[in-house]
């Protein structure tokens, strides 16, 4: 029974709302069907598969205190393929995203590593032949 890959990426969303809108403005990554799930939530696609699933806040936590950013424990961090290297330094700066960039050496892969709204840190891997864009 062989692994294939890494199916998804479930994030508890301190705050659902602005985690989608992270997603979708800083990331480009577009919300997409989703099963009528009795929480809420919301599923952000890319390369036409749903690969972050957001939770947020359920009714019945109304009454407790509030869910905070917690640090993801032996996680360091979630890095997902990318694309147009150029256009997101340009769009993580537009936003005043904060982000550290290296060059992995050897490959040439640009890696962009920046956190999201709950404290999950994201690496951004672009190709080696983005790299010097």
């Amino acid at each position: 029974m062989p692994i294939g890959g890494i199916e998804h990426i479930n994030i508890w969303a301190v705050d659902l709302d602005a985690t989608l809108a992270f997603y979708r403005e800083v990331l480009g990554m577009e919300p997409g069907d989703r099963p009528p799930f009795d929480f809420p939530g919301a599923w952000l696609y890319a390369g036409g598969a749903p690969v972050i699933h957001l939770v947020g806040p359920r009714a019945a936590d109304a009454n407790r205190p509030p869910r905070r950013a917690q640090p993801t424990g032996q996680i360091d961090h979630v890095a997902l393929a990318a694309t147009g290297l150029a256009e997101m330094r340009a769009r993580l700066q537009a936003k005043g995203v904060t982000f550290r960039e290296q060059v992995v050496p050897r490959d040439g892969v640009t890696q962009i590593f920046l956190t999201d709204p709950n404290g999950v840190v994201l690496e951004l891997n672009f190709p080696a032949a983005e790299t010097g864009s």
